[in-house]
Protein backbone atom coordinates (compact mmCIF):
# COMPACT_ATOMS: atom_id res chain seq x y z
CA UNK A 1 0.00 0.00 0.00
CA UNK A 2 1.13 3.62 -0.58
CA UNK A 3 2.41 4.96 2.22
CA UNK A 4 2.75 8.64 1.22
CA UNK A 5 0.19 11.20 0.02
CA UNK A 6 1.86 11.39 -3.31
CA UNK A 7 2.08 7.46 -3.67
CA UNK A 8 -1.03 7.03 -3.09
CA UNK A 9 -2.06 9.94 -5.54
CA UNK A 10 -0.28 8.01 -8.08
CA UNK A 11 -1.56 4.92 -7.30
CA UNK A 12 -5.49 6.71 -7.90
CA UNK A 13 -4.63 8.25 -11.11
CA UNK A 14 -2.82 4.62 -12.67
CA UNK A 15 -6.20 3.06 -11.92
CA UNK A 16 -8.50 5.53 -13.48
CA UNK A 17 -5.95 5.59 -16.70
CA UNK A 18 -6.16 1.84 -16.72
CA UNK A 19 -9.64 1.57 -16.34
CA UNK A 20 -9.88 4.42 -19.47
CA UNK A 21 -7.43 2.77 -22.11
CA UNK A 22 -9.15 -1.06 -21.09
CA UNK A 23 -12.27 0.38 -22.39
CA UNK A 24 -10.38 2.13 -25.18
CA UNK A 25 -8.44 -1.18 -26.09
CA UNK A 26 -11.33 -2.92 -25.59
CA UNK A 27 -13.29 -0.93 -28.25
CA UNK A 28 -10.50 -1.26 -30.75
CA UNK A 29 -10.12 -5.34 -30.64
CA UNK A 30 -14.34 -5.19 -31.14
CA UNK A 31 -13.97 -3.06 -34.42
CA UNK A 32 -10.61 -5.07 -35.61
CA UNK A 33 -13.30 -8.42 -34.57
CA UNK A 34 -16.26 -6.96 -36.72
CA UNK A 35 -13.94 -5.95 -39.42
CA UNK A 36 -12.82 -9.92 -39.64
CA UNK A 37 -16.63 -11.32 -39.31
CA UNK A 38 -17.25 -8.82 -42.37
CA UNK A 39 -14.89 -10.45 -44.53
CA UNK A 40 -16.08 -14.25 -43.18
CA UNK A 41 -19.14 -12.83 -44.77
CA UNK A 42 -18.10 -12.37 -48.19
CA UNK A 43 -19.04 -8.76 -48.45
CA UNK A 44 -16.77 -6.98 -49.85
CA UNK A 45 -18.57 -3.88 -49.50
CA UNK A 46 -19.16 -4.27 -46.05
CA UNK A 47 -15.88 -5.19 -45.17
CA UNK A 48 -14.67 -1.86 -46.92
CA UNK A 49 -17.01 0.21 -44.85
CA UNK A 50 -16.35 -1.54 -41.54
CA UNK A 51 -12.66 -1.24 -42.29
CA UNK A 52 -12.93 2.43 -42.54
CA UNK A 53 -14.64 3.33 -39.27
CA UNK A 54 -11.80 0.62 -37.77
CA UNK A 55 -9.10 1.85 -38.74
CA UNK A 56 -10.30 5.98 -37.59
CA UNK A 57 -10.63 4.03 -34.02
CA UNK A 58 -7.21 2.40 -34.23
CA UNK A 59 -5.68 5.90 -35.53
CA UNK A 60 -7.29 7.54 -32.32
CA UNK A 61 -5.49 5.11 -30.12
CA UNK A 62 -2.22 4.72 -31.93
CA UNK A 63 -2.40 8.85 -31.46
CA UNK A 64 -3.54 8.73 -28.04
CA UNK A 65 -0.47 6.29 -27.45
CA UNK A 66 -2.79 3.44 -25.76
CA UNK A 67 -1.32 1.24 -28.40
CA UNK A 68 2.29 1.69 -30.11
CA UNK A 69 1.94 3.50 -33.69
CA UNK A 70 3.50 0.17 -35.10
CA UNK A 71 0.79 -1.93 -33.33
CA UNK A 72 -1.57 0.13 -35.03
CA UNK A 73 -0.22 0.33 -38.85
CA UNK A 74 0.71 -3.97 -38.18
CA UNK A 75 -3.42 -4.43 -37.36
CA UNK A 76 -4.43 -1.89 -40.71
CA UNK A 77 -2.36 -3.36 -42.95
CA UNK A 78 -3.07 -6.77 -42.26
CA UNK A 79 -7.00 -6.07 -42.33
CA UNK A 80 -6.39 -4.09 -45.45
CA UNK A 81 -4.63 -7.33 -46.89
CA UNK A 82 -7.11 -9.82 -46.01
CA UNK A 83 -9.87 -7.54 -47.90
CA UNK A 84 -7.55 -7.18 -50.87
CA UNK A 85 -7.40 -10.90 -51.04
CA UNK A 86 -11.58 -11.25 -51.07
CA UNK A 87 -11.13 -10.27 -54.94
Amino acid sequence: MANSKQARKRARQSNARNSLKSAQRSRARSAIKSVRKAIAGGDAQAAQAVFRTATRVIDSLADKRVVHKNNAARNKSRLAAAIKAMG
